[in-house]
């Protein structure tokens, strides 16, 4: 099983034991892979290969897994990822703010006590009007802190036809 891909120019990929560091124009990212299983992580001119001997289903499934990794960190390294949310409301006015590493989700139903969310990571979170802009190098810490603004802003108990009050996720940008 072997899953390889090329290195675009401008970026720098290093390799030590289960380490795999990224760097490129925008900045570096690096990342611990602990479940290794004898798979092989090199690098040959401008592609990196990611190989195992062994056919067991769950090794061919690390491969495919620590590929996807590595390529989500040479897009972040290169271009960055930015995902976009919208702020939804019917009757009560939602306030969205950003307090250092929290986002506060004020007005939210008429609640009285904001909602809080994380930034997980480094990611960046501006808030434009009704738009919520996240952006980041890391797939999984942008990802991760849109999850959590759309999570506390989940209705239970209501019918979700009629009260749609919330943040939304409504697009990723390509960089």
């Amino acid at each position: 099983m072997q899953k390889e891909f090329e290195i675009p120019e401008g970026v720098d990929v290093r390799i030590e034991g289960k380490t795999i560091e990224v760097s490129g124009e925008k900045g570096s990212l690096k990342r611990k892979f602990n479940h290794f299983y004898n798979i092989k992580v090199e690098k040959k001119d401008n592609r990196l290969m990611i190989s195992s001997d062994n056919d067991r289903r769950k090794v061919k499934a690390m491969v495919g897994t620590i590929a996807a990794h590595a390529r989500n960190m040479v897009k972040g390294v290169t271009k960055g990822y930015t995902y976009k949310m919208k702020i939804v409301y019917s009757h009560f006015p939602i306030t969205v703010k950003v307090e250092g590493n929290k986002i506060l989700v004020g007005n939210f139903i008429g609640e009285k006590i904001p909602r809080v969310a994380r930034i997980i990571g480094d990611a960046k979170v501006e808030v434009k009007g009704q738009d919520i802009i996240i952006t980041g190098l890391n797939k999984e810490d942008v990802g991760q802190t849109m999850s959590s603004i759309e999570q506390i802003c989940r209705i239970t108990k209501f019918d979700r036809r009629i009260f749609q009050d919330g943040v939304y996720f409504t697009g990723e940008d390509d960089g």
